[in-house]
């Protein structure tokens, strides 16, 4: 295995997500990977693009999201060539959105490094989470190699899939990767959080453009002719509209489902970098520091007897007295009020919007 990634490096960081378990403060027109949620000031997608610039130029850096959303990504990454923001005309899961941001990294380079990051995850710990991704390169560098970062189980999380890997056959620091296995329950993710042998998906990835789209005319044939069809499409009259028709027909599906549970040289390096997926405003404890009280707060608050809450609010008053392990976020038109037992549920709030026909809160 060589020691250097002479390759150029890209980055396709998907963000066309909804995150709707951060309702009232997410919204459809304003989605999580938007805000900002740490005491930094930066938003989710602003850190993510900064954390991987010492590996990626700017110029190389690529941004998969809804067309709806093209305004907020020129305004919050103004450096970012505006050409780069790649809009899917609808939402068909990680596969077709990955295949899409190929083509176009293909129509400027012969072939490159692409990494494929979430727009929406929180890492610590910088430097070696850099060194993780010139690993997987250099893994993905060998022959057609696909490499997933995996992270290192802090204890037994039934909200992630997992990956099993097996040391036989391993590259440098990756292992082969030998199964791809759903969210457990908690029995389960205690038996695979012991058996040392799992790792949390964290749907991070490393791979050739040339060796993703090689394993997607083998294993995803209609997906692999639509983006034939969009790539011929580039640069003439018909291009939005192809891509439009050609985005439209391709199957909803994820990259582990279309790709990786079926292809045989798939890598996975395991990563150990302060990672957090943030999935739900309990996140706020993990990344934000609390008081003396175990509560982490931002905003106008007057708390009496308050304990281990997750307080959000602005310019209005909130008062809390007596209360404990409770999640309270207040925006101009709604406020949120949820025990963190049922953190997961606030995707409910907007079912029952939907179905009401509310769809202003939404």
């Amino acid at each position: 295995m060589s020691g250097v990634n002479l390759m150029k490096t890209t980055a396709l960081i998907m963000a066309g997500g909804r995150g709707e378990r951060f309702w009232p403060k997410s919204r459809k027109s304003l989605p999580k990977q938007f805000l900002s949620l740490t005491n930094d000031g930066k938003t989710m997608i602003q850190l993510t693009v900064e954390r991987i610039l010492p590996l990626v130029a700017i110029a190389d850096i690529y941004i998969a999201t809804n067309e709806s959303y093209r305004g907020l990504a020129q305004a919050q990454l103004p450096n970012l060539p505006a050409e780069n923001i790649l809009c899917e005309p609808v939402g068909r899961n990680t596969a077709p959105c990955i295949g899409l941001g190929a083509i176009h990294i293909l129509k400027k380079y012969d072939d490159a490094m692409m990494l494929v990051l979430p727009s929406d995850h929180l890492i610590k710990q910088k430097t070696l989470f850099l060194k993780t991704l010139r690993n997987a390169s250099q893994v993905a560098e060998e022959n057609s190699n696909l490499v997933t970062i995996g992270i290192t189980p802090d204890y037994p999380e039934t909200g992630y899939g997992y990956i099993r890997f097996d040391e036989e056959g391993s590259i440098g620091q990756a292992y082969k990767a030998a199964q791809f296995v759903e969210k457990p329950d908690l029995e389960t993710a205690k038996v695979y959080f012991e058996s040392g042998q799992y790792l949390w998906n964290s749907g991070m990835f490393v791979w050739k453009v040339s060796s993703i789209l090689e394993k997607m005319e083998h294993l995803m044939p209609e997906t692999y002719q639509g983006l034939k069809n969009i790539q011929q499409a580039f640069g003439t009259e018909k291009e939005e509209s192809v891509l439009k028709d050609e985005f439209s027909k391709m199957r909803s599906i994820s990259i582990d489902y279309g790709i990786l549970e079926h292809a045989d040289d798939i890598y996975t390096v395991p990563g150990s970098f302060g990672w957090d997926d943030v999935g739900s405003w309990l996140a706020m404890e993990r990344i934000n520091p609390t008081n003396e009280f175990g509560c982490v707060t931002s905003g106008n608050l007057v708390m009496v007897n308050t304990k281990n809450c997750i307080l959000q609010g602005g310019e209005k008053l909130i008062a809390t007295v007596g209360v404990q392990n409770l999640i309270v976020v207040d925006t101009p038109d709604a406020i949120l009020i949820c025990h963190k037992e049922n953190a997961e549920d606030i995707k409910k709030v907007l079912e029952n919007l939907r179905i009401c026909n509310r769809n202003e809160y939404i």
